[in-house]
């Protein structure tokens, strides 16, 4: 016992800030992609043909006719350029290897989740629809208590994996009030990975059946969202949201923690991008204001000790002449 607190002393805080400051990733972290279709060019189509899952998806801009004034432009057509759809992604290299322009990048975003199957589309330099909060209602009842009942419909332990390293003290996902709990009777929603296979699909809908109405579903994972790399197999149903209406989607192959957390938090309403500026913000003037005192304190401290022992600088000659 002895030695596990001694450890425990050594290990010091280790659960992490957010979501009142960012998290620390690593610059090989694939987070949300980022597409410039200026940069492609006319009939290419190598990083479409690389994607495993079909995610990716361009289409040709019209040119419009030259005028004697001006040089033959494209047409700012809105389906024009390339689409990549998230829900499918598998967030592996293969499309910014293969494109030869770099039209396609990754960022260290971890900011993926959405609301609906259509937010997971991007277009180009739009901006990426993060996910919305709940309703009033909905986040009086589950905003500071939420219990899921987590389903593997099939899944490769990937997402599972991530799901419950959510309970560890780095992310220590019960002090956000949200729990995983055995029975679908004492839950207030579903956390769904897997491509819902056949052999789930009853299971699945069972499990849905039976927790109490107000209640939410969560989607995690390529998988669970579009089939991910089983996509239109016979065995499986192509994710969740054939089974069962889904209220958030969580992408990536398998998503990160972090991103599994902030669509959570995000859902509830308690992440906004405004108010966690507000909070960091005082925070970071909070322990500027701790550190400007304790300076303080121990100046002064340090002072009485000096005039208590005597120890004072001595006066000089010219000291001892003034009058």
């Amino acid at each position: 016992m002895l030695k596990v607190l001694l450890a425990r002393v050594q290990q010091g805080h280790r659960t992490s800030a957010f979501p009142d400051q960012p998290p620390a990733l690593p610059d090989r972290f694939r987070g949300l992609p980022v597409l410039d279709s200026s940069r492609c060019v006319d009939g290419c189509r190598a990083c479409v043909e690389a994607c495993p899952t079909g995610a990716i998806s361009a289409t040709e801009e019209r040119a419009l006719p030259a005028s004697p004034v001006a040089e033959p432009r494209r047409a700012e057509h809105p389906e024009a350029g390339l689409r990549l759809d998230l829900g499918r992604c598998l967030f592996c290299p293969e499309c910014v290897q293969a494109c030869p322009e770099g039209a396609i990048a990754f960022t260290t975003d971890h900011r993926l989740a959405a609301r609906t199957r259509d937010g997971l589309v991007l277009r180009g330099p739009e901006e990426y629809p993060y996910a919305a909060a709940l309703d009033a209602g909905l986040r009086r009842l589950f905003g500071r208590s939420l219990k899921l009942r987590v389903v593997s419909a099939g899944g490769c332990n990937g997402c599972e994996s991530d799901v419950n390293v959510l309970g560890t003290p780095v992310f220590d996902l019960g002090r956000f009030g949200i729990q995983y709990v055995a029975s679908p009777r004492h839950a207030d929603g579903l956390l769904i990975t897997g491509p819902v296979t056949e052999n789930m699909r009853l299971a699945l809908k069972k499990t849905y059946d039976a927790i109490p109405p107000p209640k939410i579903v969560i989607a995690v994972g390529a998988c669970a969202i579009s089939g991910g790399p089983y996509i239109d197999h016979a065995e499986q149903h192509n994710g969740a949201d054939a089974v069962v209406p889904v209220d958030l989607y969580v992408p990536g192959c398998p998503p990160h923690p972090f991103t599994i957390l902030d669509g959570l938090l995000r859902l509830l309403g308690r992440i906004d991008e405004r108010a966690a500026q507000a909070r960091a913000e005082v925070l970071r003037r909070y322990r500027g204001e701790i550190r400007d005192e304790s300076i303080e304190w121990g100046t002064t401290r340090a002072e009485e000790g000096v005039k208590y022992l005597g120890l004072g600088a001595q006066p000089t000659d010219s000291d001892r002449r003034k009058p």
